[in-house]
C-alpha cells in the first residue's frame, strides 16, 4: 500500500502554503539574545522555533483566532482520523480508498478547529 500518491513530496512542498519560504531576521544585543536563549530553553525550543511561534501566536491574535500549538493541532488531527477509521475496521466495515481519503480530507479541514476548542475547554477547566 503506497504511502503517497504519484505527486513528490518535494512537489507538495513547493506548493504547499504551510512550505517555510521566507527568513525574517532582527539584530538582539548580547543581553537580549541572552535574556531570548533562556526564555526559548525554559519553553524546550530552539530559538529559531521559539521567535517563530511568537510571530505566529502574534499574527493569530490579531487575525481574531486564538493561538494554538502546532502540535495540538496534529494530535487533535490523529486523534480525528483514529477515531474515524478504527470503529469502521472494530465493526468488520471495509475502508475503501475513496473513504480514506474523505476522512484525510475531513481531517484537515476540522483539525484545527478541534484543537482551538480543545485549548478553550482545557482553560475553562
Amino acid at each position: 500500500m503506497a504511502l503517497l500518491n504519484d505527486d513528490s513530496a518535494a512537489e507538495k512542498a513547493q506548493n504547499n502554503e504551510l512550505s517555510r519560504m521566507s527568513n525574517i531576521s532582527s539584530r538582539l544585543t548580547y543581553t537580549e539574545t541572552e535574556q531570548l536563549d533562556a526564555l526559548a530553553k525554559k519553553h524546550g525550543l530552539q530559538r529559531s522555533e521559539f521567535i517563530r511561534q511568537l510571530i505566529l501566536d502574534e499574527l493569530a491574535r490579531d487575525s481574531g483566532d486564538p493561538p494554538v500549538s502546532p502540535e495540538l493541532v496534529e494530535i487533535c488531527g490523529l486523534r480525528l482520523m483514529l477515531t474515524n477509521l478504527l470503529k469502521p475496521l472494530t465493526t468488520g466495515q471495509k475502508i475503501t480508498p475513496e473513504v480514506f481519503d474523505e476522512v484525510i480530507g475531513k481531517v484537515k479541514e476540522h483539525k484545527r478547529g478541534l484543537a482551538i476548542q480543545t485549548r478553550t475547554d482545557f482553560e475553562k477547566a
